[in-house]
């Protein structure tokens, strides 16, 4: 027996821009559509180490109090995890975050999902 599938979490399509730095956008099965950029994702990242140092853990070290420069982020690569995430290698050299596409609709930055009031269209 199969469990229903959550229109929410489910993308109809899916595309990264890496080339051109533009970010991620998702078509979701329940007519939602979501852009991600780099950055926002970079600050998102779902591994263990990410979420120590978004103050979800023991914080590390840091190696520069005061930087002075942060390039803006962006990914060389993404690739499909099984057909239910996205993995990016960030330009920063940070590649172990693994974002479902449950965590994605989660963290849709869009006005509507960042108010709760998230619906079709």
């Amino acid at each position: 027996m199969s469990l229903p599938v959550d229109a929410r979490t489910k993308p109809i399509d899916v595309k990264v821009h890496v080339s051109t730095g533009a970010g991620m956008d998702i078509a979701w099965a329940d007519g939602h559509h979501s852009h991600y950029d780099f950055g926002y994702l970079r600050d998102h990242c779902p591994c263990a180490l990410c979420n120590e140092e978004h103050g979800h853990g023991p914080q590390p070290a840091a190696a520069n109090p005061l930087p002075l420069y942060k390039p803006r982020a962006g990914a060389r690569a993404a690739s499909a995890v099984g057909h239910y995430a996205v993995q990016f290698d960030f330009n920063d050299g940070h590649s172990t975050g693994i974002f479902s596409f449950e965590y994605l609709r989660q963290i849709c930055p869009c006005d509507d999902c960042r108010r709760g009031e998230s619906a079709a269209g």
